[in-house]
């Protein structure tokens, strides 16, 4: 985030807030729920929140939504919705994540107005200055590894990463297939955080996997 942008930007999320970033995923929920699976995830330590749904109704996903946006305000961390600007208004929610193929930054905006958050996925430099053009707060960066989540996503190089980290001054997440074990990968990118799912979601200690995650994290920001 340094300066290949001269355009004034208004941070609605400091980069701070990228440094554990959790895409909810209801692949393995099992005998428990979504809700306490993210409550353990918020018990040890993620920073930002992002609810994804594909799949439930309306109805479902609104209800779902307001009582995760009550958790997430508990532990004072923003709660986006992916893709769903009209849920994420009907539960005032911090603002919501669109990627390449969905509405516009600027048409976001217009429904969103000016204090909510919008995050952006990217994949190289061209994408990434468009998206802060447009008013995003921040960008979502990957696929940064093979990804079992998204099976379509292309796998986007440590350079270009860097470069859009360079370029840009709004915070930038990577995301896609991270785990523990290639965190340290990201070593030198400039990223302010990683996004994950099932690194965390298909966690048998959620909460103990979380706090691992965030500690690696800060400590892969510090090389």
């Amino acid at each position: 985030m340094q300066n290949g942008w001269k355009g004034v930007v208004k941070l609605r999320v400091n980069a701070d807030a990228m440094t554990l970033y959790a895409v909810t995923d209801r692949t393995w929920v099992e005998d428990t729920t979504l809700m306490d699976q993210v409550k353990e995830a918020l018990e040890g330590g993620i920073t930002f929140l992002q609810l994804r749904e594909k799949h439930l109704s309306k109805e479902e996903f609104i209800k779902e939504a307001r009582e995760m946006k009550e958790l997430s305000k508990e532990y004072k961390v923003p709660f986006v919705i992916n893709d769903n600007i009209e849920v994420a208004l009907a539960v005032d929610a911090d603002g919501v994540h669109i990627g390449q193929d969905d509405m516009s930054v600027e048409e976001a905006r217009k429904l969103l107005g000016e204090d909510k958050i919008i995050g952006v996925s990217a994949h190289n430099v061209e994408e990434a200055i468009k998206a802060q053009k447009g008013g995003a707060d921040y960008l979502g960066v990957g696929a940064v590894c093979a990804t079992s989540t998204k099976k379509d996503a292309n796998v986007v190089s440590k350079e270009e990463i860097k470069k859009i980290c360079h370029t840009v001054e709004i915070p930038v997440v990577a995301i896609g297939g991270i785990k523990k074990e290639n965190i340290k990968t990201l070593e030198g990118t400039d990223v302010d955080g990683v996004a994950v799912v099932s690194a965390i979601f298909a966690a048998k200690d959620i909460k103990k996997d979380t706090k691992q995650l965030r500690s690696l994290v800060e400590e892969m920001k510090q090389k």
